[in-house]
Parts: C-alpha cells; structure tokens; sequence
C-alpha cells in the first residue's frame, strides 16, 4: 500500500468531485454526513485507490490488490459507521463501478 499526502490551501472537494475523481475514471463517492466542501472521500475499485480531502490535506491510497483495497474501504467505512457518518458508496450510475464494488463483496455498502 502507497500513501500519498498533500496539502492544497486554496483548494475544495469539487475539485476532486467534477476532475480529480471523477466516475467517468472509476471514482465513486464514499458519502458521509460530514460531506461539504472541505470534505469528501472517493474510492476507485478499478484502479484500487482510495482518496480523502479534508480542510486541504489530500491523502491519496495505492492499493497493490483488490485484497488490499477491500480491507482499506472496510475500514473506512466501518470508521464512519462507528462515528455515525456513514451513508454508503454512490455508484455514480455507473455499471462498471457498481459491478467491481459488487465483485468486491463490498455491495452491503452501495446505496
């Protein structure tokens, strides 16, 4: 697992929702109640990459295999659950994310 960390000040989650990460490229949101924003999480089975914008700090996940990154979006998720934020993953409406969360024996957290 690769973990990349930025800092961008001047920077939103838009950025990241309509470019960065965006589900033409695989990306789908790991929405939560904290969504605004400063705040946003994405996942990307099909690269196996994870990314979290928080107040500017970008922390961005290489997962080395779909074993890995099944673990990492459990954890998120159960992080958020625990906390009383989750929502759930947003395919986006896109067959192939929803088709390789749903591969991943993640489904149990798309809404």
């Amino acid at each position: 697992m690769k973990v990349t960390r930025a800092f961008e000040p001047m920077g939103d989650r838009y950025r990241y929702d309509f470019k960065l990460c965006h589900f033409r490229d695989g990306w789908a949101q790991l929405d939560t109640k904290q969504d605004a924003w400063y705040y946003g999480n994405w996942i990307n089975p099909l690269t196996l990459r994870l990314c979290s914008y928080a107040e500017g700090d970008v922390v961005v996940t290489e997962c080395a295999d779909a074993a890995e990154f099944v673990t990492a979006v459990r954890e998120a998720c159960e992080w958020q659950k625990q906390a009383g934020y989750f929502i759930g993953i947003d395919g986006m409406c896109s067959t192939p994310i929803i088709e390789a969360v749903t591969r991943m024996g993640l489904a149990e957290y798309l809404h």
